[in-house]
């Protein structure tokens, strides 16, 4: 549930701080005195953030019956805490980082979304929980801001070695069922304890007659509370998730081969036959195939010079020409825009789903191969296109790829934060107040 409470200032102030330094942060009237807890470069860290930070840790560890340090420790580590962001802040204002009132907003709207409100509705909602809206919002820029300086700091800057990604993969492929989780249903044909040939081959049958039924469509979950001698027979089969690593070794060596949806050949075991089918699968890559198109366009981006009608008007006689048997990649060479396809005729390659704005994917979509697009308008300008081909491409080893990287990459995050943390802590002039 989104919900946040703030405890009174008064009453955090007594939990929180010694009753010196609580009397001396207050006028003769009762009224609270800001001032300047630490000086960082060339900003400050002001007393009442300090104040609001630390009430707000300290409600949320009553709430969670957590048990804090004690109070001169809590301040001292939430003041070192404001210090190392307002460093943060001061570099992310250097090097231009800013959020916008739109992205801000499509942060704030995701937020709703997620909690099942409103966006307009989340101001009074948090009036109730004693939020002020302007202050959440204040926080939640200085968030964003603070995670795109550490996508830029250190994220971006993680290297990975071919090497790392081959190792990554390597071990995904040796261990791929105890890095996956599965989730399982399975039908049980059992045979008596000592049982003979007979009763193997009569339960062999009737294994093989329900796993040919599945074979042709049948619902696994029926047939498993008719034939199945399993514990979760009358569940339909259902094993729920499991945990690669903990999977029967029977079990271990079969749906590695396996991919969601799939149902295994009858097993045989001691006790009898076991048919499996997995449901979901979590971890190692499972195979992957998508939809590309591979396209050809010319853009004409309307200017000082060039208008709008002027630019729609130039692709509609570009058009005619190719109709009429010009080339098109020669054309393109001399009038589109783009200077990541003019020079190779227009030819964008091969293509996934999303890499074009939403108003040229639409018109690449729904154009058949071979035929030239009308003029249209995209936020980039002026286009004609054609589709030249589609294909489905297995795209398990792109995915096995970037996976890794980021496992890789990961696996080196914290590390690197602690340490660019550091650097940028000692590089600073810091002089507390307090």
């Amino acid at each position: 549930m989104f919900k946040i409470k703030y405890l009174s200032s008064a009453i955090a102030l007594t939990l929180a701080l010694p009753p010196a330094i609580a009397q001396e942060e207050l006028s003769e009237t009762g009224v609270f005195l800001d001032g300047v807890a630490a000086v960082v470069n060339e900003g400050v860290v002001m007393k009442s953030e300090l104040n609001r930070q630390q009430d707000l840790i300290i409600m949320r560890a009553t709430e969670a019956q957590m048990q804090l340090p004690p109070a001169h420790i809590l301040r001292e580590q939430v003041l070192e805490r404001l210090i190392i962001e307002e460093i943060q802040m001061q570099r992310a204002a250097r090097i231009g980082i800013q959020i916008s009132d739109q992205m801000l907003n499509q942060a704030i709207a995701q937020i709703a979304q997620s909690n099942n409100m409103r966006f307009e509705d989340l101001p009074a909602l948090l009036a109730q929980d004693g939020v002020d809206y302007a202050e959440y919002r204040r926080d939640m820029r200085r968030q964003m801001i603070l995670e795109q300086l550490k996508r830029i700091d250190v994220v971006n800057r993680i290297s990975v070695s071919p090497r790392e990604v081959e190792a990554c993969i390597a071990d995904l492929e040796d261990n791929a069922v105890a890095n996956s989780n599965y989730n399982l249903s399975h039908i049980f044909i059992s045979v008596p304890d000592s049982a003979t040939n007979e009763q193997f081959q009569q339960a062999e049958d009737e294994a093989r007659d329900v796993y040919n039924q599945l074979q042709n469509g049948a619902d696994f979950g029926a047939l498993a509370i008719q034939h199945s001698d399993g514990d979760t027979a009358l569940q339909g089969g259902e094993l729920g998730w499991r945990p690669g690593g903990q999977l029967p070794s029977l079990f271990f060596d079969v749906v590695g081969n396996m991919q969601t949806g799939d149902v295994s050949e009858p097993i045989r075991a001691v006790s009898g036959y076991h048919i499996v089918k997995i449901n979901e699968l979590q971890g190692v890559t499972q195979k992957s195939e998508i939809e590309q198109t591979r396209v050809r366009h010319i853009l004409i981006t309307p200017d000082q010079i060039i208008d709008e009608q002027t630019a729609q008007q130039r692709l509609e006689d570009a058009r005619e020409r190719v109709l009429a048997g010009e080339d098109f990649g020669e054309i393109a060479k001399l009038l589109s825009d783009d200077p990541g396809s003019a020079n190779d005729g227009g030819e964008m390659g091969w293509t996934n789903p999303g890499e074009f704005v939403p108003e040229f994917e639409e018109v690449a979509d729904n154009s058949e191969i071979g035929v030239l697009s009308e003029p249209f308008r995209s936020r980039f300008g002026w286009h004609i296109l054609e589709v030249l081909d589609r294909r489905t491409y297995d795209n398990t080893e792109d995915l096995k790829q970037s996976n890794c990287i980021q496992r890789v990459r990961n696996g080196k995050l914290n590390n690197e934060t602690e340490l660019w943390v550091r650097r940028i802590r000692d590089e600073a002039f810091v002089e507390t107040k307090i």
